[in-house]
């Protein structure tokens, strides 16, 4: 993956005030209703997640120092207190697994989340024993769902996690990956009807997967997790110093991360965006898109022709 930049890192460099009220986050006090959280339904079960989760590369691959963690408890919890559920983790993400499980068990949270991570190893062994290993970082019997990450020996592992959905140890099972060269490959197996879940990339500018990974998920009743939502911060870095536009305004919209996620959320086919954080203010900023009036197509050709003349 590439290096991220993060919105704190983005916000950082805007220096102005007046400036940067036009992009920070809203205050956290000014969204407490987990109750107005949007949800989709996982085609598969009928199950309901909030439309914004959180995904963890980087931001939870930290020590133990409570320095480091103290910041990711209030994350966690700020998140169950608004109504969102779905964690995001990997092995690839370092300490991120085992952060989540001691934080989430710390805080006596662990069940109340829906927690996804992932299989990122070749071999059939190999990869049962990290599964095992992840099961025990995060503190689980069982996991919600386990995705093969970056689509890595999928068909071995694809076998396995059969057996273990069949078992008990996985509610669901799904695929990821991050490129768009990967998307005409996710949309194979995705027709195959053999998974509950496809992860992948997918953006206000970066949007290949519009052109029919999307329809092929809702279409064949998988469930969509958004990943690379904020292009890894440049997003942020191409709006700096700019205004939103005044009809965003209508939808609810108070910042850029929102018009960005209320972009990807209003297609049919997402049922959940996981923007990565390690800061409360930007989860609630984050969360508030869950919230009020989605665009509709014409208002997202809109969103994307002003972003296209920033």
């Amino acid at each position: 993956m590439k290096p991220n930049f993060s919105r704190r890192e983005v916000l950082k460099g805007l220096g102005a005030v007046g400036t940067s009220l036009l992009i920070d986050p809203v205050p956290v006090k000014a969204f407490k209703a987990p109750a107005m959280l949007m949800q989709r339904t996982i085609p598969s079960s009928g199950e309901k997640l909030p439309v914004v989760g959180l995904g963890s590369w980087q931001q939870f691959d930290v020590g133990s120092s409570a320095d480091e963690r103290n910041p990711l408890r209030d994350v966690l919890k700020k998140m169950n207190e608004l109504g969102g559920k779905v964690v995001d983790a990997s092995p690839m993400y370092g300490r991120a697994e085992q952060v989540i499980g001691d934080l989430s068990a710390e805080i006596k949270l662990n069940e109340q989340f829906f927690f996804a991570t992932k299989v990122w190893t070749s071999g059939r062994q190999e990869g049962i024993d990290q599964m095992n290993a992840s099961l025990k970082k995060m503190k689980r019997t069982k996991l919600d769902l386990i995705q093969i990450h970056n689509l890595l020996d999928w068909e071995t592992h694809l076998k396995t996690l059969k057996d273990w959905k069949a078992q008990g140890k996985t509610r669901y099972i799904g695929i990821t990956h991050y490129t768009d060269s990967a998307h005409s490959r996710l949309e194979q197996i995705v027709k195959s009807k053999s998974v509950d879940f496809v992860q992948f990339n997918y953006s206000i500018r970066s949007r290949n997967a519009e052109k029919s990974l999307l329809d092929a998920a809702r279409d064949n009743g998988v469930a969509v997790l958004i990943n690379e939502p904020f292009e890894q911060g440049a997003l942020f870095r191409a709006t700096k110093g700019k205004q939103l536009p005044d009809w965003a305004a209508d939808y609810g919209i108070k910042t850029w991360a929102q018009f960005f996620l209320k972009y990807m959320i209003s297609h049919e086919a997402v049922t959940c965006v996981i923007p990565g954080t390690s800061d409360v203010k930007h989860l609630v900023d984050n969360l508030g898109a869950a919230t009020g009036k989605l665009p509709d197509a014409n208002t997202r050709k809109m969103m994307v022709k002003y972003i296209e003349t920033l």
